[in-house]
């Protein structure tokens, strides 16, 4: 650049001849014509596309494979390295690997989608799911928490669950609207069969539960097309960094209870951080955001899960793939299975005759022993035998029921 900003003063300010300039320097004519017509060095400008003699004939096969590709599965698509063998062994190319390597990047390049930047008006949220690895009481397992952010503001709730179910989906709801003091005026989710039952074009066909939410609130929804959660991006990129900053290393608490509190204090200390390109911190615009938000309702939302079942001839029923005990004057009837987060209650008719604390593992079987109490009256030999009596052997017995030894059982039988 030195050089270039010499010759084009020599020319320009003191009046030296080209001639002399191509003698001196030893340059040719086209060269320092070039160097006095610009400032700055122009590169290298090609006026016509190279011939490629070797790749050239083969550029339609290699459109055409990555055309196939985009229906292929994703893990069975051509690589640069296989398109070079099946054009040598298929096609007959002799040239190198290193030129169709540079086409299918180039092609591939030009293909990529681009997108538009969106506006986030105050007062809307966006809505997902991640999973993370934690310990809870001891016990090593996995975990679904979520997030519910308002983009505005970049305000975000983070909330975690055993499992990704319809009541867990309310719950974070529920935590999240009064983190934020308010409802959104519009949440923006992915095609969760939580909330839809069938995708029909751009329509949706809407589950109960969700439906039952979406009314007791009242905020509006907006669901993704198909395949494309891009459209809610910034909850999207919130997943990945909320496991990353707030469970690294793997939490350990003693119940999830425990854990949402941690959660929620993590969120409450981001709101003092500036986002990128943002002026003012979390916190200064999250109040611009509750403005816009809908009052909570003054009536408690309760999240649930309603399922339809029947007590076996054991007196148990089926809910989330768990057993629970009902009185043995039950057994053989329908009932309503009632799950929350906390306890799953049991219903004949408009009568509760059942509650149990909430079991998230699978295939257990939860006892109340009072409930075969009038069974053993009438079938006293089964006494020594009787499981839901086995405390020692049972799966488990309901949390907060007494125990009843076998002495203390016959004794109240007896008497």
């Amino acid at each position: 650049m030195e050089l270039w900003s010499e010759i084009r003063r020599k020319v320009l300010v003191e009046g030296v001849s080209k001639r002399e300039i191509c003698r001196d320097y030893k340059m040719g004519w086209r060269t320092v014509a070039k160097i006095v017509e610009h400032a700055e060095p122009p590169g290298y400008r090609s006026r016509v596309l190279r011939v490629q003699p070797k790749l050239g004939p083969f550029v339609g096969v290699i459109d055409q494979i990555l055309d196939d590709d985009r229906s292929a599965p994703p893990k069975q698509r051509h690589t640069a390295r296989r398109i070079f063998h099946r054009l040598r062994d298929e096609h007959g190319y002799g040239g190198s690997e290193v030129q169709v390597r540079r086409y299918v990047a180039q092609t591939k390049r030009h293909a990529k989608e681009v997108f538009v930047p969106l506006s986030h008006p105050p007062g809307e949220a966006q809505f997902d799911f991640g999973e993370a690895t934690v310990v809870i009481a001891g016990e090593r397992c996995k975990a679904a928490f979520a997030v519910m952010t308002l983009p505005f503001s970049d305000a975000w709730h983070l909330s975690a669950y055993p499992r990704e179910c319809t009541e867990t989906f309310q719950a974070a709801h529920v935590a999240a609207f009064e983190f934020f003091g308010g409802v959104p005026t519009r949440t923006s989710y992915d095609n969760t069969t939580i909330a839809v039952k069938k995708v029909v074009g751009r329509e949706r066909e809407l589950t109960r539960e969700f439906l039952r939410l979406e009314s007791h609130f009242l905020f509006a929804h907006h669901f993704c097309r198909v395949g494309r959660d891009n459209e809610k991006g910034i909850v999207e990129g919130l997943v990945g960094y909320g496991r990353r900053n707030t469970m690294v290393p793997v939490p350990e608490f003693s119940s999830f209870a425990a854990l949402n509190t941690y959660l929620e204090a993590c969120c409450v200390a981001d709101l003092a951080r500036r986002v990128r390109g943002k002026a003012q911190t979390k916190a200064e615009r999250l109040e611009i955001d509750r403005a816009a938000l809908l009052p909570l309702p003054s009536v408690v939302f309760e999240p649930r899960r309603v399922v339809q079942a029947s007590a076996n001839s054991l007196s148990l029923v089926r809910f989330d793939r768990n057993d629970y005990s009902v009185p043995t004057a039950y057994a053989h009837h329908d009932v309503t299975a009632v799950g929350g987060i906390e306890e799953v209650a049991i219903a004949v008719g408009a009568e509760v005759v059942a509650t149990h604390d909430r079991c998230w593992s699978k295939e257990q079987t939860f006892f109340d022993p009072r409930h075969y109490l009038a069974l053993l009256e009438r079938k006293p030999g089964a006494l020594d035998v009787a499981r839901p009596l086995d405390w020692a052997g049972c799966a488990a017995v309901s949390p907060g029921v007494t125990p009843i030894g076998r002495e203390t059982e016959h004794i109240a039988r007896v008497g």
